[in-house]
């Protein structure tokens, strides 16, 4: 398997196979989502499309960055989230970065949505479809955000089968500058188990696809069989 990282801005053309990281926190936040119940989550362009797409489907939950604001249900935040009933509910979520880059590959044949609670089903979903090149975008901080990087590498390791040591990618994401800025407060709309959920490997069994329905990028969760005779990670 090839495999490269890019930042959102060097990204050139349209990959086959994309994987997108945010670790902190946007696709934290959705795996939660989806453990809480959430159907579908659709990634939107701007708060302004959140916000209007809220309007037009008021049932719908609506999260941002930072700070509450009005018209918005949630923050991205797994340790506020994750105490959120959201059984049948779809969301609409908007990031600083993870949204941004899932939304830059939307026209990929296959896209995936990545953190550590998700590492392992991406890693076997990419082995399982047999993929021969696939582009990792690390959305933070232009491309240089350690956790991102990280989670990202990790997960191609593991897709190729070379036995990646999880703690030392893990411990790379704890000592990362949003990890700090998490546990110091710079971040606005926070938990303080924030930066601990988002460390946490393989919490949950899924991968998290995202793809364009009708108009709208939308993500789901999507379980991946352990194959036989195979311990699940």
């Amino acid at each position: 398997m090839e495999t490269r990282f890019l930042g959102i801005a060097e990204l050139t053309g349209t990959p086959s196979v994309a994987v997108v990281v945010d670790v902190m926190r946007a696709y934290t936040v959705a795996a939660w989502a989806f453990a809480g119940g959430a159907e579908k989550i659709v990634l939107a362009e701007s708060q302004a499309d959140a916000l209007a797409l809220k309007a037009r489907n008021p049932e719908w939950v609506a999260l941002k960055d930072g700070p509450p604001a009005p018209g918005f249900d949630a923050v991205n935040s797994p340790g506020l989230l994750r105490s959120v009933d959201l059984g049948g509910r779809t969301v609409v979520q908007k990031t600083t970065a993870g949204t941004v880059g899932a939304l830059a590959v939307k026209e990929a044949s296959l896209v995936l949505c990545a953190g550590f609670v998700v590492a392992e089903a991406t890693a076997r979903l990419l082995r399982q479809r047999g993929c021969d090149a696939v582009t990792f975008v690390v959305t933070g901080e232009e491309g240089r955000a350690e956790e991102d990087l990280a989670c990202a590498q990790y997960i191609a390791g593991r897709a190729t089968g070379s036995g990646a040591d999880a703690g030392a990618f893990v411990r790379r994401a704890a000592e990362s500058r949003a990890a700090a800025e998490l546990t110091e407060g710079v971040r606005q709309g926070a938990h303080p188990d924030d930066v601990a959920l988002c460390l946490e490997l393989d919490r949950f069994p899924f991968a998290m696809v995202a793809a364009q329905e009708d108009s709208l990028m939308v993500l789901r969760p999507y379980a991946v069989p352990v194959p036989a005779g195979a311990a699940p990670a």
